[in-house]
């Protein structure tokens, strides 16, 4: 009689491992996108290929791996626990390989690979004076640039998407570094020619009968404004909420009311139609960051960026 040991009933059949069961870097590049986005339709146009591509490779992808790796609720896709352990092991799995190919790179002189930065709003009339020149001493360098809301910068800098994150008002909550690399004053505005434009030392009671236009709430200049009121004693009531700067400068133009913006905002677009006002306590000082997870590993692209924003993270005692 055969020994109950070397019965094929007994004996579970080995668990294949995850690189051998067909899964391809593209099939685990689009997983992730869709992961993100909690859609596929969304993840399609972000990669630039069709619906049905996206919804194809992700079905031959489960069927690879033996797992559900979504759940349907309503027109949204979560994650199930297995989803979730393979997100971060394809977060994991990527980030090394641009190591990689940055550090090859750097064999042969160059500063090679990928750079990603996710900005705020107000910092767009910044940051391309910065990634301008760094692209001209580092061209072999690919910058992918994205522009956000701070809620969603947050989001992204909590999901890791990025190498670094520029805020005016950072994240107190998150384990991360913040180094500041450049003033970001805060000032009112108001339309040439208005009665409050080209008078010295104006107070709150000279400003009070004008609405006040601002930022909805939770945005770095709206956190920045709301303090500098507080310590002045003043009044917080706006009276409109505008979820952007163009919109903000649009509406003051209009004749909505005054209104409180970076002075990079102002002298970028609109600055010969706009006037900076002279208010006591003003422009309010505030600083532009550049963030990171504290225990980030550093690309030679990404360390090449701090160090053209004068940034010394070992002096800092951070990352």
């Amino acid at each position: 009689m055969a020994d109950a040991l070397d019965t094929p009933g007994d004996v579970p059949p080995p668990r294949r491992r995850f690189h051998t069961r067909q899964t391809t870097f593209r099939q685990l590049e689009i997983f992730l996108e869709v992961a993100r986005r909690g859609s596929v339709t969304e993840a399609a146009r972000a990669l630039h290929l069709a619906q049905p591509t996206v919804s194809t490779q992700l079905a031959r992808m489960q069927e690879a791996l033996g797992e559900s790796l979504f759940d349907q609720v309503g027109r949204r896709l979560d994650l199930t626990a297995s989803g979730e352990i393979l997100q971060r092991g394809c977060e994991e799995l990527f980030e090394v390989l641009e190591r990689i190919d940055s550090r090859l790179g750097a064999l042969h002189g160059l500063t090679a690979g990928t750079l990603r930065l996710g900005v705020v709003t107000t910092a767009k009339y910044l940051m391309p004076a910065y990634l301008g020149a760094f692209c001209r001493r580092f061209p072999e360098v690919e910058v992918q640039f994205s522009i956000c809301n701070r809620n969603e910068l947050v989001s992204r800098l909590e999901a890791n998407q990025d190498d670094f994150y520029v805020f005016s008002h950072p994240p107190v909550e998150l384990d991360i570094s913040s180094h500041p690399f450049a003033d970001n004053p805060l000032v009112f505005i108001a339309p040439v020619g208005h009665p409050l434009a080209g008078r010295r030392g104006l107070t709150w009671g000279d400003l009070a009968q004008w609405p006040l236009l601002m930022r909805e709430a939770g945005s770095g200049t709206r956190l920045a404004i709301e303090r500098a009121f507080r310590a002045n004693g003043w009044p917080f009531a706006p009276r409109m909420v505008i979820a952007s700067n163009e919109a903000i400068k649009e509406s003051v133009l209009a004749g909505l009311g005054i209104a409180v913006v970076s002075r990079h905002t102002l002298h970028h677009a609109g600055g010969e139609d706009l006037v900076e006002l002279d208010v006591e306590g003003f422009p309010v000082r505030t600083v532009w960051s550049v963030v990171h997870w504290r225990r980030k590993v550093f690309s030679p692209a990404a360390e090449a960026f701090l160090a053209h924003l004068g940034v010394n993270v070992e002096a800092d005692g951070s990352g």
